[in-house]
């Protein structure tokens, strides 16, 4: 029941991140300038990096661990062309609500898979892709494009957003490959 619990809590926070970043809801999503964007963009990749770390400890599944080995890989690489382009721009990320929220359900995440070992580890660590992954693409797709003012980061973000689709699809492939 206790893992239970922590799964629905974080679940229900991705879908709450999912709603509340959705196409209707759009009108109402932050308004968010380059530099809070820019915060958003490497929160977001930065937690993912975080979730696989963890999987590389943790599991034994070569399915996981190719999975998480990429995002690690492919997350670090939007990082480092994000800081590059804040860099030639001379901006400096703005922490924002979007950036905080991000990070609050990262901590939550983390303890939840924390607590988990073996298949149930596994289980847990891919479900989570799966939904963060469509979480963050939403964002991405109805807030993060649309309000990035500058040329380079919305082309960024585009590149970013065809990176995380593959990656939602991998998740998806090892999800399957779990049940």
């Amino acid at each position: 029941m206790k893992n239970f619990k922590k799964t629905s809590l974080v679940t229900g926070l991705f879908i709450f991140l999912l709603t509340f970043l959705s196409p209707a809801f759009a009108q109402e999503a932050p308004q968010l300038s380059d530099p809070e964007i820019a915060s958003v963009a490497v929160v977001a990749n930065q937690n993912d990096i975080d979730f696989a770390n963890i999987a590389l400890k943790k599991s034994k599944d070569s399915n996981v661990l190719d999975l998480a080995k990429t995002m690690v890989s492919d997350h670090q690489a939007i990082i480092n062309l994000a800081v590059a382009l804040v860099t030639k721009l001379n901006v400096t990320p703005k922490d924002n609500a979007v950036s905080q929220q991000y990070v609050a359900n990262a901590k939550e995440t983390i303890k939840m898979l924390d607590s988990k070992t073996g298949k149930a580890f596994d289980k847990a660590y891919v479900d989570n892709e799966v939904a963060y992954h469509k979480a963050v693409i939403a964002a991405v797709k109805t807030v993060l494009i649309p309000q990035a003012q500058n040329a380079e980061l919305k082309a960024l973000l585009g590149k970013a957003l065809t990176i995380l689709e593959t990656h939602l699809h991998h998740a998806e492939m090892v999800q399957s490959k779990l049940k």
